[in-house]
């Protein structure tokens, strides 16, 4: 299948992917005004049981922007957080709440969906892992199915915490070191139930992978990405999205993309990246196809599997829409 853009009579704009899953890029969509709903990076986004898309920026001026699926902003809210990174919902209807990381503040904070703070989670002095505040970075959270919190170490010493849904801390695992259980830029952390089994995945995104744990931390697979730096797993249906920083070359920085991987853990589709192609059972090296991004941070998907890529360090842009064609 060819990689680069398809079109037809009917269809002037390029479709990006492969095998089934393709898209088409929605120009102009969430575009504002900078002077009054600013962004730095655009480092996260979700969507909530309203339908309703949240944008986590490191922006103090609006750090967190709403919109709708049409890219209209529909509200704003936050100034207390400069290094707003990871955002996460979790609970159903109205009893809906975010976990949001702040990499300045080493904390992550529990709030409803309009901002208030209704749970504070601090650096974990009592394990004994840190020798002061500034060593602990948590760059992402998950939420289990028992309401237990998850959160990655990212930048930091390269934990995975483990909390009770009412703050206590209840263990840990990974940590940074050489062997396969151990993590190297554990960027993010998700819950994953799609084959029946309640596991977490976590991103090793300096090695190109995603790891697969128990809750109780041990390792069960790796899940190989070559090329691809990714930034967090995003579960919807059947399938693995996730954002690509860069290559791992640090000379290429115009290298990211988005990728996605089905059930069985084969990479199906790339948008803006190459094609997937598996030699041996083994996956070749993803490159950047098509100069979509510069460094794709996060992807959210929403109910209608549109895609919505929020990215950082690339000029204060505002998130793309993608539309599945």
């Amino acid at each position: 299948m060819a990689v680069r853009p398809l079109f037809s009579e009917n269809d002037k704009f390029p479709r990006y992917g492969h095998n089934g899953r393709m898209y088409r890029q929605v120009k102009g969509w969430g575009e504002l005004d900078q002077s009054r709903f600013p962004v730095k990076d655009c480092h996260e986004m979700v969507q909530d049981s309203k339908g309703r898309l949240l944008l986590l920026t490191n922006e103090t001026r609006n750090n967190v922007l709403i919109y709708n699926t049409r890219g209209k902003l529909i509200g704003s809210w936050g100034n207390e957080y400069p290094g707003a990174h990871g955002l996460t919902i979790a609970g159903a209807g109205s009893d809906q709440f975010l976990l949001i990381t702040d990499t300045e503040r080493h904390e992550v904070y529990k709030t409803t969906l309009d901002g208030k703070v209704v749970m504070t989670l601090d650096f974990p002095k009592e394990t004994g892992l840190y020798d002061k505040k500034e060593a602990y970075i948590p760059t992402e959270t998950t939420v289990a199915p028992n309401g237990d919190i998850y959160v990655a170490d990212g930048y930091g010493q390269q934990y995975i915490l483990h909390y009770s849904a009412d703050g206590k801390l209840k263990g840990w695992f990974g940590g940074r070191g050489e062997g396969d259980r151990f993590l190297d830029n554990a960027h993010g952390i998700c819950i994953d139930q799609r084959n029946g089994n309640t596991t977490l995945l976590v991103t090793d995104r300096t090695r190109c992978c995603f790891k697969r744990f128990t809750l109780a931390g041990e390792l069960m697979e790796i899940i190989e990405v070559p090329g691809a730096c990714v930034c967090r797993p995003v579960i919807h249906g059947d399938f693995l999205y996730a954002a690509v920083l860069r290559s791992p070359d640090m000379n290429n920085a115009k290298s990211g993309f988005v990728t996605i991987l089905d059930k069985q853990n084969r990479v199906v589709s790339n948008i803006g990246g190459s094609e997937p192609v598996y030699s041996d059972g083994k996956l070749q090296t993803l490159v950047q196809d098509t100069p979509l991004f510069v460094h794709p941070h996060d992807v959210c998907v929403d109910k209608d599997e549109n895609l919505y890529v929020a990215q950082w360090a690339s000029g204060n842009v505002y998130p793309y829409k993608f539309e599945r064609v």
